[in-house]
């Protein structure tokens, strides 16, 4: 609850209205839990590593009456079971299902390098625009290109993945025609 708690201060601080929210509240995201894949011996076997969750539904309601009434959600990513248990989820997933859920005009995904590459020890092999019916994704990029697809999937209209370690790459993003980092789409 911390980072939240800062995130939320910060925010009504430079004049928003924010409100800290879990999936617990009110049922926000429904969760079950997630089985890993391990691989030995030549088989894949699910295994129980704890309360880690996958969202299984995304209770809108609660986040449109707060957007309707100019309030920022600022979501802890976690969960809870059908008994009351609370589940950690990615959090990369959790915004994919909740743009989704809300048919958002745009989900962007921040992370620590331009967007994605082709191949990441090139910078030159940056691609801008990412069809997921096409692509070849890896390592720590594959839960944001996920979350872009749930989301689309769901009904987001666009999905970005920028840097968010470069100054206002948030609002060029939305408010320039070129854009930043990799656009991810249905179809190219």
């Amino acid at each position: 609850g911390k980072i939240n708690t800062d995130l939320v201060a910060r925010l009504n601080v430079l004049g928003g209205r924010a409100v800290g929210l879990n999936g617990k509240d009110a049922g926000l995201i429904r969760a079950k839990k997630h089985l890993a894949d391990v691989y030995e011996n030549g088989e894949v076997n699910l295994v129980d590593i704890g309360y880690v969750g996958n969202v299984e539904k995304i209770n809108t309601e609660l986040l449109e009456v707060l957007l309707d009434n100019d309030f920022i959600p600022v979501i802890a990513p976690t969960g809870v079971g059908a008994n009351g248990e609370t589940y950690n989820i990615n959090a990369d997933s959790v915004a994919g299902e909740i743009a989704g859920a809300l048919k958002a005009e745009k989900l962007l995904v921040l992370t620590d390098v331009k967007g994605i590459y082709a191949d990441y020890r090139d910078e030159a092999s940056f691609i801008s625009t990412l069809s997921f019916i096409r692509g070849n994704i890896d390592g720590g990029m594959i839960p944001k290109v996920k979350a872009c697809i749930t989301a689309l999937s769901g009904g987001a209209k666009k999905t970005h993945i920028i840097d968010g370690r470069a100054e206002h790459t948030i609002l060029m993003e939305i408010f320039s025609d070129e854009g930043v980092g990799t656009e991810v789409v249905k179809e190219l």
